[in-house]
């Protein structure tokens, strides 16, 4: 058919071709006969048709109509040892494609020729190479009228980029290589067009830790710096708002990014380094993440915005294995009602908080009674998990009642998949462009029925995945066979009667889905951090300081973005609970050493730090005795005082104490919170009695009674013995002048021995009174106030 349009054709190159190709078919007649006694060409034409590699890069316009001109564009490489000569490349329209799976079919073999590939256009459409050396890539460019591609009824049809030629094993003109696209053909409007709503997500991994710093501005900081690099001109997320601003899309939006962002944008924050020490952001991501917003801001106006649970929380893990660990959903009620207050503070819009998003819209029970526990009514699901079982010879409209009030909304998922994989290369992302207008016309072709269709493209898509997408939804949008519609309508149309209402079992859930999911270890040790911040919030008297970053940093230990990164998942939640921890222990008791009592009651003072920049208070210290009987704490066996302490100091709290005998004594002080629960460790120390008991004291005081009567003993004894020899002197004695010297009587003389015995003054060479080896230590109660050694 070519060479017969060259016959009739325009250019002299294509004939002079077809002369020396029958020249050399002429001159090499007895290798053709034995040629023609193989078993079949086709497969000879097979086996060589991978020699050259055929990409096509561009095809213009993607849908075109009548009296437009298609442009195909790409590059030829030989593969082959051999250098292909006389070659050519041209354009073959298939037969139109019927269905949706004879589409999937030119998909996957795009580079296989098929006895469907159709005959070539020829003339002088096409473009010729004198040779082609192996390992050389050369370009190509043609263009064609439409009404010369030949097309009939409206539909979609099979378009290949094939080259033929020559090679030195083998003289005569063959197929060496070919690329299958697909080309949809819709001319004029059609008379009911689909309506297509179009997800745009704009999600992130986690990027913010749940640290902050000591000011005012409570200074986040972050993981790394890769959000800039995505926020930046050419960046994954700059890509997606500037190519969604122009496109009748709705908005899909994780709040954490758009909280990350704002941190950014403020200029203060950090990023987390070795060591705990972390580094400033730079004043250029700062303008980064600004322009970002402002775009983001303009490019939302007067469109839908879904937000979604604040981080995403990956809704499968939590459905198999976070619900049998206990408060696990209160997290997701969290992230539910933070979500509108921060694209509302951030974005300046109120979005919508009914919808959830199971990854890959994969659901079963289980995952639509958490997706719903949260307050969504509306579950995005997807039609590989939700399947059509009623042999429908059309695609269903999305919405799907599912009982309970809940609404299924089902994407498709051959357009919603359109996109993935690796579309960094022109020839990648112009087949995916194509498949994804060819599946949206032949499922408008399906049926007279007007539906609703809904595209839920992968969460995070590649910059070059972004262009894809937006090149498609251009081409859709301008076509002839679609017009946009925002989810919330779509959710709301009127269902199929005869689509599937029924979720498939837990059974069915995708094992390669199931593998990536959170496992319930992750769930128990998100409960233990919010045990520990449950605790440590009561003793604080600026609570949204503390519980705010980890009530966050809790949400974003749920989040979807972890599948396929557990390492980084269980580093991500071991940190938060580690600098919870050290956050907590900022609030602590100051050891002690062993305390000395030397009395009967003393005061032991135990000191309370508080490292934190905040007040605290609601705690009250304990002091126990182990041994009451011996000591004890206010005057029983313990005791407590409330503590208040200023942010960056310390407190010490007094209790009196009082012996009942000497000894070591272990106490051990520990701080409660007003409930009654334990906070922080405790501290214990020995306190050592040195006081004189009252048994000692009794002893003492009955040998000094004894020293007493004794004395007084001798006194009586030595003033009768004097009476006596009185009365032996005689009367005469009697008479004699008292001033008489010698006289013993006389009252101004007395006898030493006498005079020391009567005033009870002790000789310092008695033997019976050595000198004191210890000071005198009073017997009396210590004061609350005494000093006592620690």
């Amino acid at each position: 058919m070519a060479e017969a349009a060259d016959f009739q054709g325009t250019s002299a190159s294509p004939a002079r071709r077809w002369l020396r190709r029958a020249g050399a078919l002429l001159a090499g007649t007895p290798l053709l006969a034995g040629l023609l006694q193989l078993p079949a060409a086709a497969p000879a034409q097979a086996a060589a048709s991978d020699t050259v590699s055929v990409s096509l890069d561009s095809l213009s316009p993607s849908a075109p109509t009548d009296g437009d001109t298609l442009t195909v564009s790409g590059t030829v490489t030989n593969k082959g040892k051999q250098t292909v000569t006389d070659a050519h490349v041209g354009l073959r329209v298939g037969p139109s494609l019927t269905t949706r799976s004879a589409i999937d079919a030119v998909t996957r073999h795009s580079d296989e020729a098929q006895s469907g590939s159709g005959a070539e256009v020829g003339g002088k459409y096409e473009e010729d190479f004198d040779k082609l050396a192996p390992g050389v890539a050369e370009h190509f460019s043609i263009s064609v009228p439409v009404d010369k591609l030949d097309l009939g009824e409206d539909g979609v049809y099979e378009l290949g980029v094939a080259l033929s030629g020559q090679t030195s094993a083998q003289r005569w003109d063959q197929l060496l290589g070919i690329r299958r696209t697909l080309l949809p053909w819709q001319p004029s409007d059609a008379d009911t067009k689909t309506k297509t709503t179009f997800l745009w997500p704009l999600l992130s991994a986690v990027h913010m830790t749940a640290k902050t710093g000591a000011g005012d501005l409570q200074t986040p900081e972050f993981l790394d710096d890769d959000l800039a690099g995505e926020l930046a001109p050419g960046g994954r997320l700059a890509q997606m708002v500037e190519l969604g601003k122009d496109l009748d899309v709705t908005w899909v939006i994780d709040p954490d990014l758009l909280a990350s962002v704002d941190a950014m944008a403020v200029g203060n924050y950090r990023l987390q380094g070795a060591g705990g020490t972390g580094t400033p952001g730079s004043r250029e991501h700062q303008a980064v993440a600004k322009q970002w917003l402002a775009s983001l801001q303009k490019a939302v106006t007067g469109k839908e915005v879904v937000a979604l649970p604040f981080a995403d929380p990956d809704l499968a893990s939590l459905a198999h294995n976070g619900t049998r660990v206990t408060g696990s959903l209160s997290h997701l009620k969290d992230a539910t009602d933070v979500a509108a207050t921060t694209v509302k503070t951030v974005l300046h819009v109120t979005p919508s908080t009914d919808f959830a998003w199971p990854v890959n819209g994969a659901v079963d029970p289980s995952i639509m009674k958490v997706a719903t526990s949260a307050g969504a009514d509306r579950v995005i699901a997807r039609s590989d998990s939700l399947q059509e079982t009623a042999g429908l010879p059309y695609t269903p409209s999305a919405a799907r009642p599912v009982g309970g009030g809940t609404t299924a909304v089902v994407a498709d998922s051959r357009l919603s998949t359109a996109f993935e994989g690796d579309l960094t290369k022109a020839g990648s992302a112009t087949l995916a462009v194509q498949r994804f207008l060819a599946q949206s016309l032949q499922l408008n072709t399906q049926t007279d029925k007007q539906r609703s269709i809904v595209v839920a493209p992968q969460r995070m898509p590649t910059a070059s995945q972004a262009q894809a997408m937006a090149a498609a939804l251009t081409a859709l949008q301008g076509g002839t066979w679609s017009q946009p519609q925002d989810l919330t309508a779509t959710s709301k149309d009127k269902p199929d009667p005869n689509a599937t209402t029924r979720i498939p079992s837990t059974s069915a859930y995708p094992s390669s889905l199931r593998r990536q999911e959170l496992p319930r270890a992750a769930f128990e040790q998100i409960a233990r951090t919010q045990s520990k911040l449950d605790g440590f919030r009561v003793v604080l008297t600026d609570q949204s300081r503390v519980v705010t970053p980890f009530g966050r940093a809790i949400n974003r230990e749920m989040s979807a973005s972890w599948r396929g990164r557990s390492g980084e998942a269980d580093s991500y939640r071991g940190d938060v609970e580690a600098w919870l921890d050290e956050l907590a222990d900022q609030v602590k008791l100051i050891d002690k050493s062993e305390t000395k009592l030397s009395g009967r009651s003393a005061t032991i003072p135990v000191t309370v730090q508080n490292n934190l920049v905040q007040p605290v208070g609601h705690l009250v210290l304990r002091l126990e005795s182990t041994m009451p009987t011996r000591l004890k704490i206010g005057g029983k066996a313990y005791d407590e005082q409330p503590v208040e302490i200023s942010g960056g100091h310390s407190q010490s709290v007094k209790f009196t104490t009082s012996a009942n005998a000497n000894g070591r004594v272990a106490v051990i002080a520990q701080l409660y919170t007003q409930d009654g629960v334990r906070y922080g460790d405790p501290v214990s120390f020995d306190v050592k009695v040195t006081e004189v008991t009252p048994t000692v004291m009794l002893v003492i005081g009955g040998g000094v009674l004894l020293l007493v009567l004794a004395g007084f003993r001798m006194y009586t004894q030595r003033k009768r013995a004097a009476a006596r020899q009185a009365g032996e002197d005689g009367p005469g004695t009697a008479g004699e002048s008292p001033d008489e010297p010698g006289n013993p009587e006389a009252p101004g003389d007395r006898l030493p021995e006498e005079s020391d015995s009567a005033s009870g003054a002790r000789d310092p060479e008695q033997p019976s009174d050595p000198a004191p080896d210890t000071a005198p230590e009073s017997a009396d109660p210590s004061g609350t106030g005494e000093r006592v050694d620690r």
